[in-house]
């Protein structure tokens, strides 16, 4: 190919470029010696003086046989040289550059291209967006079925005495999941009983019937609050904690390092929470349900003048057996799944910190709204059986 010489630039140091002329319209730029900061850095305005000097040029190519040694300033010059080409609809061929420079300059520009492509991108119509959140909700669905599918098989191991997991894990999730939980579990049951006594206090009182209060609280607290408190409490504490480290494993490649040894994940790290959470949610339901009856009792005794004997008796003559096994139920129910939302956020959680953070806050949600479709499933379901 023949070269017609065009423009030449030159540093003391040694380094240098060069433009020349090829053929098919094309111009070269040619790289000679150290093209290093404080040495020779090639200038934006070179490239805008030699297009503009060449309106017929329809391709860029390098030459860098003579180029010695690089550093970020002729990244930076490639990357001005692409923009300005993309600008004018002319060919960029890097065939010439190193290969470490052609791998960086892609980079940089598919940094670009990505950041660009925002609010002039072209839209998505809305049936797009329905048929895309169509597709990944079914997605999700299918995996979900499927983790709670491995979950159970994983369960019938344990049940049979073949699953592989720690027993000290076991007891440590236990102690995680029950005995650390009782603080924030006293406190928010306390003042919801404190709560309740109070809403029930002052339409009863208009009535005369303040001793009715001691009904409102024992019922409500052993029937459905305790469970659905301590559920929402366990969701928001322990499904985000077992999402986050099991996200972290799976972003440090500890799970996978743990299938290569061939140990299941289900098996070692999910069974052990799973069971920790679902054997404590019922105890903890029924710490509740006592710390709600003596939030309900301390309005009922201190600002009701109600006896606190009286409202022992009262409390005790409303709550029946079958209203404490439904708040367990409903805590049985509760503990399984916001164990499988934590740990199925976890396990698909990506391998980014970012992803960690959107598992943990996912499991949370997923929790909560477990805890309430449950609820209204198991009230219904109570409502035609007459319970």
């Amino acid at each position: 190919m023949k070269k017609k010489k065009h423009k030449k630039g030159e540093d003391p140091d040694g380094g240098a470029m060069r433009f020349a002329l090829g053929g098919d319209d094309s111009l070269i730029f040619i790289f000679e010696g150290n093209c290093r900061l404080g040495q020779f850095s090639p200038s934006t305005e070179e490239i805008r003086d030699a297009l503009a000097a060449e309106p017929q040029i329809r391709q860029v190519e390098f030459d860098t046989n003579a180029l010695k040694g690089w550093d970020s300033s002729l990244l930076v010059f490639l990357v001005n040289v692409k923009k300005q080409c993309d600008h004018k609809k002319i060919r960029v061929n890097a065939d010439g550059l190193p290969p470490g420079v052609q791998r960086l300059v892609a980079l940089a520009t598919a940094v670009s291209e990505v950041t660009d492509t925002g609010k002039g991108g072209a839209r998505k119509s809305f049936l797009a967006k329905v048929g895309e959140d169509a597709i990944l909700f079914f997605r999700s669905a299918g995996e979900m079925l499927a983790f709670i599918g491995e979950a159970f098989t994983v369960f019938l191991k344990f049940l049979a005495g073949k699953a592989n997991f720690r027993r000290s894990d076991l007891f440590l999730q236990i102690q995680e999941a029950g005995a650390q939980a009782l603080p924030i579990v006293s406190l928010i049951s306390l003042l919801v009983g404190l709560i309740l006594a109070f809403v029930g206090a002052v339409q009863l009182s208009l009535f005369g019937a303040q001793i009715y209060v001691a009904d409102l609280v024992g019922i409500a607290m052993v029937r459905v609050m305790g469970a659905i408190m301590t559920g929402i409490i366990m969701a928001g504490r322990t499904g985000a904690s077992y999402a986050a480290q099991l996200g972290t494993m799976q972003v440090n490649e500890e799970l996978d390092a743990l299938t290569t040894l061939g140990v299941s994940p289900m098996e070692f790290l999910v069974l052990p929470r799973m069971l920790a959470l679902t054997i404590m949610m019922p105890l903890l339901c029924l710490y509740s349900d006592l710390m709600g009856i003596l939030g309900g009792m301390i309005v009922g005794v201190f600002m009701l003048d109600i006896n606190m004997l009286q409202y022992y008796a009262q409390t005790k003559a409303a709550i029946g057996l079958d209203q404490v096994w439904i708040g367990l139920v409903h805590s049985f129910i509760f503990g399984i799944l916001v164990s499988l939302a934590g740990c199925l956020r976890g396990i698909q959680c990506g391998r980014s910190a970012s992803a960690v953070g959107q598992a943990t806050t996912s499991a949370v949600v997923t929790g909560i709204v477990s805890i309430i479709v449950a609820t209204a499933i198991i009230t219904f379901i109570c409502n035609v059986l007459g319970i």
